[in-house]
């Protein structure tokens, strides 16, 4: 497939290449291949679609099979377990037992209930492991690899570079507006005698000179706050993410003399070129845990050291959030099994019920 294909331009490629199909047959395929979301699902039933398009029912389910039988596999499925059971087929593994185990125990393979299905289907917890491998092979959202999106290209708003052993906080001019008066109009206000028209132009250049100074003023503060906030981080810098120091937006504002709220506005949307990667300025403001020798860490630090914890843990005997939560406090770091619980999933990793794999 043309890697930069829309799944219907792909899927219509396909049906160009279908011999023996009627103008009504060809309408109706490109009328179901049109309503796919970006998943690959259908998502109008095969009665609203006959009633839309005044086509018999048969022959809408005739065509939706020929667009079941195209790339990728699992295409105009109205759910997951014919969007899976299509994809056994097409590969000629639907025997009768991985065909009841996705129709009817899917929630229970996610939860990794192993025992269970094998109780169902009656079958032995080996065959369950092997089917279910087999199923999590396959792909849920076919659609998706089309789903092109437009890259979006972030320029940092405030670069920080080492010299010297000391990092230099530099404000990034080609992300900031340009403004400046048209010498033209400055000529007019010298050469125009008193008039409405002189009075006119007077009153737009006091109007851009303020927003031209605005807009200083507003560099100047940015720059202000990411120079206290590089300060504050001086370890994050040296050092790495679990170095990273909890600070809050009230303490930038006590530092740069700043009302909070306009710590709050300087930083929204703003981002930084650090040596350690690009970031947005709000990363920076994390909220304070303590350890057991009294520092405070922050959360971000905390959540590096979840991740490398489940990173490195034994797939076959996952590490339960209150075993995440004992390690941690072993190395001085006290967090509330529910707190891990929240970084856990923050972080985008399942429960260690879920996270487990077995042996075949």
């Amino acid at each position: 497939p043309n890697p930069n294909d829309t799944l219907f331009e792909h899927l219509n490629r396909q049906l160009g290449l279908v011999c023996g199909l009627t103008n009504s047959q060809r309408m109706v395929a490109r009328y179901l291949i049109g309503n796919l979301n970006e998943m690959g699902y259908l998502e109008l039933d095969v009665p609203t679609v006959a009633s839309l398009v005044d086509v018999p029912i048969a022959e809408i389910e005739d065509m939706l099979l020929v667009i079941q039988s195209f790339d990728p596999p699992g295409i105009a499925s109205y759910s997951l377990e014919e969007c899976l059971l299509l994809q056994l087929q097409l590969a000629g593994m639907d025997d009768e037992c991985i065909v009841r185990m996705v129709s009817n125990h899917l929630a229970d393979l996610a939860n990794n209930r192993i025992q269970k299905i094998a109780d169902a289907l009656v079958i032995g917890r080996r065959e369950v492991i092997q089917m279910a491998d087999r199923i999590r092979k396959l792909n849920p959202c076919p659609g998706a690899a089309f789903a092109h999106k437009e890259q979006q290209y972030i320029i940092a708003d405030i670069t920080v570079e080492k010299a010297n052993g000391e990092y230099l906080v530099l404000i990034n001019d080609i992300s900031a507006p340009r403004v400046e008066i048209n010498p033209f109009y400055q000529q007019m206000m010298r050469d125009l005698p008193n008039s409405e028209t002189k009075l006119f132009i007077h009153e737009k250049m006091n109007t851009a000179k303020w927003l031209i100074n605005s807009l200083k003023q507003r560099r100047l503060t940015l720059l202000r706050v990411a120079k206290a906030i590089v300060e504050k981080q001086q370890d994050f810098f040296e050092h790495g993410v679990s170095f990273l120091k909890p600070i809050t937006q009230k303490e930038i504002a006590e530092k740069t003399g700043l009302h909070e709220s306009t710590v709050s506005r300087a930083v929204s949307n703003k981002f930084i070129q650090t040596p350690r990667g690009l970031f947005e300025l709000k990363f920076f403001f994390t909220s304070s845990l303590t350890s057991a020798d009294g520092d405070a860490a922050s959360s971000e630090s905390a959540k590096k050291r979840i991740k490398n914890l489940i990173d490195d843990e034994d797939k076959q005997k996952p590490l339960s959030d209150q075993a995440i939560t004992t390690l941690l406090g072993k190395e001085g770091l006290h967090l509330s099994r529910r707190t891990v619980a929240k970084y856990r999933e923050e972080l985008r990793y399942l429960s260690s019920a879920k996270r487990k794999k077995f042996e075949v």
